[in-house]
C-alpha cells in the first residue's frame, strides 16, 4: 500500500495575536517535489517549521508516512520525525570531515554499511573523493551538497528545505537547484521547499504553493499557478503581469475576451508579457514609456491611451525606444484571463 509522505488537515498557529498558520490542508504524493512560496511574514517558513517538529501547533493534525507527528496536544520532537532539514546556512559539523559529517546519522549502522551510504551519496551529489575534506574547504555550493547528502543518509520519508540556495549567487543557484531535484527524484524522496524565489519555485515544483496571510491561496502545477491564476494576487506573485479594465462589452484593451457568462464584479483581465505583440506605428495608441535590457531580450512598458499599463518583451535585437508609439495584440494562440481582484 502506498503511504502519503505528509498530509495536513486544518493546521493553525498562532504566535501571541499573529495568525502565522490559517487552517492549512495540504497532502503531498509519493516522490512529489512541492514549492511553498509567498512573501514575507505570509506563514511558509512557520508552515515547515511545524512540519519539521521545531513548532508545535495549535490545533490541527500533521501526519508523516503515516504516523501522526502533531495534533496540538502531543507533539513528537524532530528527531524522532522521519523528515531530514536543510537550511540556508548548511549547519555542518566543522571538525568533522565530509564522510563523517554525511555519516552522522548512520552511527547505529555497522561500519561497512555505514561506509557504503556514505561513498552513495557522495556519488548522488556529485562529491565523490570529497569525503576526507573538511567543510573549510568546500565552496558555498558543495558545502550545500554535504547538508542535501547528510539529510538523506538516514532515507526519510520527506525533504524539508528552508530557503536553501539563497546565499548562493545566480548561476550557481540556478545548477545547484537542478542537481538537488535531480538527486531527490534519483531516490524517490519526496520535499517540500520553502522559496521567495517565483522562478525558482517554477523551476522545481511538481507544485507550487502560494501563501497569503496564513492561508494557501493557490495550489497547482506550475503551469496553473502562472498561466491560470485564481486572483491578481497570485498572478502579480508569481511574475510580471498586466492586469486590463474590462469594458462593458466584455472587451479590453487587447480585444474581446471569451467569457463563458459575465465577467465577476471588480475582475480583471490579466497577461503576461509574453502574451503580447507589439507592432511599430507613428499612429499607434500605445507609447513606450519604460525600457529594461535583461540579455536576452527587453522588457518595456507601454502606456495605452487611456492611462492602461501594458508590460511586455521583444527580442534583443527588435526592442522599440522609449516614446516610440504602436498597437498592441495577443500573441495568436494567447488569451487573456479573467482574474477578480483580492
Amino acid at each position: 500500500m502506498t503511504v502519503t509522505p505528509l498530509r495536513l488537515d486544518a493546521v493553525v498557529k498562532t504566535y501571541e495575536d499573529v495568525l502565522a498558520v490559517d487552517g492549512v490542508d495540504l497532502e503531498l504524493a509519493p516522490g512529489e517535489l512541492l514549492a511553498l512560496v509567498g512573501p514575507s511574514g505570509c506563514g511558509k517558513s512557520t508552515l515547515l517549521r511545524s512540519i519539521a517538529g521545531l513548532v508545535a501547533i495549535d490545533t490541527g493534525t500533521i501526519h508523516l508516512a503515516g504516523a501522526l507527528v502533531d495534533d496540538g496536544r502531543d507533539h513528537l520532537p524532530p528527531e524522532r520525525r522521519p523528515a531530514g532539514l536543510v537550511f540556508q546556512e548548511h549547519a555542518l559539523f566543522p571538525h568533522l570531515t565530509v564522510a563523517d559529517n554525511i555519516g552522522f546519522g548512520l552511527r547505529d549502522h555497522r561500519t561497512d554499511e555505514r561506509q557504503t551510504r556514505i561513498d552513495e551519496l557522495l556519488e548522488l551529489v556529485d562529491l565523490a573523493g570529497f569525503g576526507d575534506r573538511f567543510p573549510h574547504e568546500l565552496s558555498g555550493g558543495e558545502r550545500q551538497r554535504v547538508a542535501l547528502a547528510r539529510a538523506l543518509a538516514p532515507s526519510p520519508a520527506l525533504m524539508l528545505f528552508d530557503e536553501p540556495f539563497a546565499s548562493l549567487d545566480h548561476n550557481l543557484r540556478i545548477k545547484l537547484r537542478h542537481d538537488v531535484a535531480a538527486a531527490l527524484k534519483a531516490t524517490g524522496t519526496p520535499a517540500v521547499f520553502v522559496t521567495h524565489d517565483q522562478q525558482e519555485a517554477l523551476a522545481i515544483g511538481d507544485r507550487i504553493a502560494v501563501m497569503r496571510n496564513g492561508r494557501i491561496r493557490q495550489l497547482g502545477t506550475p503551469a496553473e499557478v502562472y498561466h491560470q491564476p485564481v486572483d491578481d494576487f497570485v498572478a502579480a506573485f508569481m511574475g510580471t503581469a498586466s492586469f486590463l479594465p474590462i469594458a462593458n462589452d466584455a472587451t479590453t484593451v487587447l480585444g474581446p475576451i471569451d467569457l463563458d457568462g459575465a465577467a465577476p464584479a471588480d475582475a480583471v483581465a490579466m497577461v503576461r508579457p509574453d502574451d503580447i505583440v507589439f507592432t511599430a506605428s507613428a499612429t499607434g495608441e500605445a507609447e513606450i514609456v519604460g525600457a529594461a535590457y535583461h540579455g536576452s531580450g527587453w522588457h518595456l512598458h507601454a502606456s495605452v491611451h487611456d492611462g492602461v499599463d501594458v508590460y511586455f518583451t521583444v527580442g534583443h535585437l527588435d526592442a522599440p525606444a522609449v516614446g516610440d508609439r504602436g498597437t498592441l495584440a495577443l500573441t495568436p494562440g494567447h488569451c487573456q484571463v479573467v482574474v477578480p481582484r483580492r
